[in-house]
């Protein structure tokens, strides 16, 4: 569209597009903005988000650590994750409920439209694996006690999963996870209660144990914690859904320090008290172990509700990111229940293989790229403190410096991981990450060009409240709010949504075109 041509005129409303809000009992705006109007309570997303508090995985993290390092070295990095997590939280929690970006439009305006791509596949991809990890605790538990084949069992808990991640957070999983919440926290008191009757106080179990590292005990546990770091990327697509007016009880309660007192440091003395107190070395079947032991049947049940809780959240996110995967490269936007599907077929597909000889591996290089993307996101809001992030496809670089920079410092933390010279440098690798990722993004952003791109008429600017104003999209004849909106320049400057312009390669083409004849960037 020629600079000096009118644009088309904007088709506004605003009230909510009735078929945007049918797709969203599902959907959950996974390729969109979410609007202030789909927000949930306070209580609500603390109930879905604190499904996560249930893993198995986390006791299976302390006691790991305990083995390695010993009990009191662990409980100080627990202390300290516990600090770490509920800080950078705080702020990622804020700044997604301020914006209601996903990971994957965040990524954009980091990396750009291509560079992008590689978040929301990264943290499906990791959803996926922990999918696995705690659906095999679970089938586990149930060969066990039962017998029969594990193959089948991993079936049973895929398929059973499945449908329970459909609807979206505030439709369905706030409510499913809240009934559930006080059954495990009933049962991890149980099975400690169960454990000393049974076995008798372990009066060594806070014993220490003797360090092979180079590292001061304390800090190789902490490094083991940093290994979670997903849970922070975790934390914005859910944290999206939160009102501005309970940040601050998000930032503490719900995604903050209370919520990771009780998932690292509640769950990990569990976990090592039980583990010590069967004699069970740390292993990823020893949980089920100990708590079979302690209370039977009962025993399985508290396994069956934890791990229902969490995949819950692990499916939830690794279909909603498979989407956003799927429509930035492939193109193709199937509902989000095909993703749903994908996911479980995955999962089990790992289940079949001798998945944890290589998990461990696929996470801590996965892990290396989160912790990238964590820094650059802390650095990225730290100098950019106004105004709404840019994120619309025809309004940025394919590629900016800040994808350079992830995937360097990734690099350079996924060489320092498998070396095997300086076991030092290994173990340092990801504190080594951050710190470069940190410092590449700060130089790009002081010295670098800018990515967003400078361009004529602007929908956010053409409306009296970009968050109320709802805009009809030309592409899909949908109404969504006016901040994610943009003009279409090989449209006659019709309006376009976000995800429509994403894949629409004649639209990216001519508002490249008008912002090279507009002046091409802007601070």
């Amino acid at each position: 569209m020629p600079i000096s041509q009118k644009p088309a005129p904007l088709d506004v409303s605003f009230a909510d597009d009735p078929r945007v809000v049918r797709a969203a009992a599902t959907e959950d705006y996974s390729t969109h903005v979410v609007p202030r109007s789909w927000r949930s309570g306070r209580w609500s997303l603390a109930s879905a988000w604190w499904a996560l508090f249930s893993a198995m995985f986390w006791l299976y993290l302390a006691v790991a650590s305990a083995d390695a390092v010993g009990t009191p070295n662990t409980l100080v990095a627990m202390a300290l994750s516990v600090a770490t997590y509920g800080g950078i939280n705080l702020v990622l929690s804020r700044y997604a409920a301020k914006t209601g970006l996903t990971v994957a439009l965040l990524s954009r305006r980091l990396f750009g439209l291509l560079g992008s791509a590689l978040a929301p596949l990264i943290l499906a991809a990791t959803a996926i694996y922990y999918g696995v990890f705690e659906g095999s605790i679970v089938a586990t538990a149930f060969q066990k006690y039962f017998g029969g084949d594990l193959r089948l069992w991993y079936l049973a808990v895929v398929l059973y999963a499945l449908p329970l991640v459909i609807g979206g957070v505030r439709m369905w999983l706030d409510k499913l996870n809240g009934i559930l919440l006080p059954f495990y926290a009933v049962g991890l008191v149980a099975v400690v209660v169960a454990a000393t009757v049974k076995q008798g106080y372990p009066g060594n179990w806070l014993s220490s144990a003797t360090s092979a590292s180079p590292l001061p005990g304390w800090l190789t546990a902490y490094l083991i914690y940093m290994g979670v770091w997903i849970m922070m990327m975790y934390t914005v697509d859910y944290a999206r859904f939160g009102k501005e007016r309970d940040a601050s009880f998000h930032g503490t309660v719900t995604f903050g320090w209370v919520f990771y007192f009780f998932t690292f440091a509640i769950n990990g003395v569990v976990g090592i008290y039980l583990l010590r107190a069967w004699h069970i070395a740390g292993s990823e079947t020893g949980v089920v172990d100990a708590f079979v032991n302690s209370l039977g049947f009962a025993g399985v049940l508290v396994i069956f509700v934890s791990q229902t809780r969490i995949n819950t959240a692990n499916y939830y996110l690794a279909s909603t990111n498979l989407e956003a995967f799927a429509a930035r490269v492939f193109r193709i936007r199937p509902p989000r229940i095909v993703w749903v599907l994908v996911a479980g077929v995955i999962a089990y597909l790992f289940m079949l293989t001798d998945v944890l000889s290589y998990l461990l591996i696929a996470l801590a290089w996965q892990g290396v790229f989160v912790t990238a993307w964590i820094a650059i996101a802390l650095v990225h809001i730290a100098t950019h403190r106004t105004g709404q992030p840019e994120f619309r496809p025809g309004r940025l670089r394919p590629l900016t410096a800040g994808a350079g920079v992830w995937v360097v410092a990734s690099a350079i933390g996924i060489v320092l991981t498998v070396q095997n010279s300086v076991a030092v440098l290994s173990q340092l690798a990801p504190l080594v990450t951050v710190a470069l990722a940190a410092a590449g993004y700060y130089l790009a952003v002081r010295f670098g060009r800018t990515p967003v791109l400078a361009r004529g008429d602007d929908p956010r600017t053409e409306v009296d409240d970009p968050w109320e104003a709802r805009i009809r999209c030309h592409a899909c004849d949908l109404s969504y709010i006016a901040v994610e909106m943009d003009r279409d320049p090989a449209a006659g400057g019709a309006a376009i949504c976000s995800a429509c312009a994403a894949e629409s390669p004649g639209m990216l083409r001519a508002a490249r075109e008008e912002a090279r004849m507009t002046g091409d960037g802007q601070s």
